[in-house]
């Protein structure tokens, strides 16, 4: 029986992680975190319906002899859903190598992703799969991509954008993550070279379909940004936005970044409490619809222009399980013994098709539109 551990396995992402994996039998699912109570109770819930043998245990991945615990639950594949990123170092990684166990994590931080690449050489030593960013961002980004690349011959632009709801429900760890950059510089690639943004600036507005109308976006630093410039051989942009369903709240965040860029204020990742805790007085508004929507441009096989548009629709507070999807499909890849050993960005990990059946499960809306 291969043994998953779920590190903050009750958490935003990680319920959810542990809510699917539940249903697989053969495996032991060991839901980790800092609180046993919290983890005790998610077992609970879960039991009843469960095909897989659950536990709680606790588990703190800043404990000084972490590897020691790690290595006493034999892990097959470990999920890392603690962020968040920004800022941490790859300790958990690390101690996944030294136990001989497959890796798993839902990073957006560019740097932790992109950087993971620094282990490479000793996870193939070990022969197992260290795999940063299984998330929406670049996991399902790029499967999106790589679907569509074989319709150009060139790829001029790509512009990602997600929206949202504001009734969906939120974790803490991505708001200090998005945070630790509103009004800060990072690079990103247009008119074919490398240019200077800051976080949550170049409002715009962007539509997304009927249902959920138009959204305000600004920019976010993901790790699709560095990754696919090259993987995709964009010529001119690669953009990525994301936004707030209320239109005061966005232009609050726009407010805060322009203070952090007059050098004001900082850092607001330090005031993630307060934020969090005051945006759940504007928790009724607005609706718990969402989506994702990828747009490429370029020239098509016959050399004309072209562009297409993916959008991913989730209503009525599915979206926080788009995220985890990514690290869900892989995970199912490793325990069916699909090993690829190395360590590296989750960037074309997964196709869409095997995407397709977890959205549809959902009730997720998939939709595409071709355009000269």
């Amino acid at each position: 029986m291969k043994t998953v551990v779920v590190l903050g396995g009750y958490g935003n992402f990680g319920k959810r992680i542990c809510e699917t994996l539940a249903q697989d039998s053969g495996i032991r699912l060991l839901c980790c975190g800092r609180h046993s109570d919290k983890a005790r109770a998610l077992v609970a819930q879960l039991q009843p319906s469960a095909k897989a043998e659950l536990q709680a245990v606790v588990l703190d991945i800043n404990a000084a002899d972490f590897c020691a615990q790690l290595q006493d639950l034999t892990p097959f594949l470990v999920i890392h859903t603690g962020g968040p990123f920004q800022g941490q170092n790859y300790r958990v990684a690390e101690a996944c190598i030294a136990v001989g166990a497959h890796y798993l994590d839902l990073a957006d931080d560019r740097r932790f992703v992109c950087d993971i690449t620094s282990l490479n050489k000793q996870a193939e030593d070990v022969g197992v799969q260290i795999i940063s960013g299984a998330s929406s961002v670049p996991g399902l980004s790029s499967a999106v991509i790589e679907h569509y690349q074989s319709r150009f011959r060139q790829i001029d632009s790509i512009d990602i954008a997600i929206a949202p709801g504001n009734q969906a429900e939120r974790g803490e760890a991505t708001l200090r993550g998005i945070l630790s950059y509103t009004g800060r510089p990072f690079s990103v690639f247009e008119q074919g070279r490398g240019r200077t943004v800051y976080g949550w600036m170049n409002s715009r507005r962007k539509y997304f379909g009927p249902r959920l109308g138009w959204r305000w976006l600004a920019n976010v630093d993901v790790p699709d940004l560095e990754l696919f410039p090259a993987q995709f051989a964009v010529t001119e942009r690669v953009r990525f936005q994301a936004s707030l369903e209320l239109t005061f709240l966005h232009f609050s965040m726009l407010a805060m970044a322009s203070m952090a860029r007059l050098r004001l204020i900082k850092n607001w990742a330090p005031a993630t409490a307060l934020i969090y805790r005051m945006s759940h007085w504007f928790s009724k508004l607005g609706s718990a619809d969402g989506a994702m929507q990828i747009d490429i441009a370029g020239l098509n096989t016959q050399g004309a222009a072209s562009r297409l548009r993916w959008r991913l629709e989730a209503y009525d507070g599915i979206g926080p399980f788009i995220p985890t999807l990514s690290t869900i499909i892989i995970a199912r890849q490793l325990l069916a013994g699909q090993v690829h050993p190395g360590a590296r960005a989750c960037s074309g990990e997964f196709s869409l098709p095997e995407f397709y059946p977890y959205a549809q499960s959902l009730g997720l809306v998939i939709r595409e539109e071709q355009g000269d």
